[in-house]
């Protein structure tokens, strides 16, 4: 399992990813499909490692074992409606 900090690491090299496909569609590097469709895989996972965070936070502010908090599914982590 993945502690906060490797979490916060992970975090941080997705935003760094979208900021450089961003830079490449500028650039002319990419094409607009090819950005749109990583750039929706990467704010997936993005939002996946948050709710990870958070689920670890929680556990641990509650008693409970961070370590069991785990990786939801897309589509729950999608779904939110805030």
């Amino acid at each position: 399992m993945a502690d906060d900090v490797s979490i916060q690491g992970r975090i941080k090299s997705l935003i760094d990813e979208e900021h450089a496909l961003r830079d490449s569609l500028g650039k002319g590097e990419i094409s607009v499909d090819d950005e749109h469709d990583r750039l929706r895989s990467v704010e997936v996972e993005l939002d996946q490692c948050w709710d990870l965070l958070r689920q670890r936070r929680a556990k641990r502010e509650f008693g409970d074992d961070p370590d069991e908090a785990q990786v939801r599914s897309e589509r729950t982590v999608e779904g939110y409606t805030g």
